[in-house]
């Protein structure tokens, strides 16, 4: 049950990382990269193009038109935005990842930081270079996605 972690979250008591490892922990710990790898699969497949704006859609092909690198900045897990971002044109991803034991199991945790806010804008640069060195668009639609916002040349809050 999440249901006291929910509560201390909107409380302000635990991290937004904590109710993510939390909620990892409860359905995923002790399952192989591949089992939740092919469970991510489905997901792309089945779920998320249903879950994204048309007018997104549209800025996604305009930019790949445009020949523009396009990098899919999340805070949701990489293991299942990865198979959806390659197969709709973006050449990276940037979210959270899956911490695994040894043997290739799940541990419940996040490898690293949640990959949200700040640490955005971190791993961006990380994987690009400092932001001098390009011309950056930016979209988002939460509170998550302010740091990114704040860094791009051309920021676009919940247009799409």
């Amino acid at each position: 049950m999440l249901l006291p972690q929910f509560a201390e979250f909107e409380l302000g008591l635990v991290t937004r990382q904590a109710i993510k490892e939390a909620i990892l922990t409860r359905f995923f710990e002790g399952d192989s990269i591949e089992k939740v790898a092919e469970l991510g699969r489905a997901f792309a497949e089945q779920i998320l193009d249903s879950k994204i704006r048309p007018k997104g859609a549209e800025k996604i092909q305009w930019h790949l038109a445009q020949g523009h690198r396009c990098v899919l900045v999340s805070a949701n897990l990489e293991i299942y935005l990865r198979p959806w971002a390659l197969a709709h044109g973006f050449s990276d991803i940037v979210a959270s990842e899956l911490e695994l034991t040894q043997n290739k199991r799940i541990t419940g945790q996040l490898a690293g930081k949640n990959c949200w806010g700040l640490e955005k804008t971190k791993r961006l640069e990380q994987l690009l270079g400092p932001k001098e060195g390009y011309v950056l668009y930016a979209y988002g639609d939460s509170r998550g996605d302010q740091e990114l916002l704040e860094l791009a040349d051309y920021p676009f809050y919940r247009t799409f």
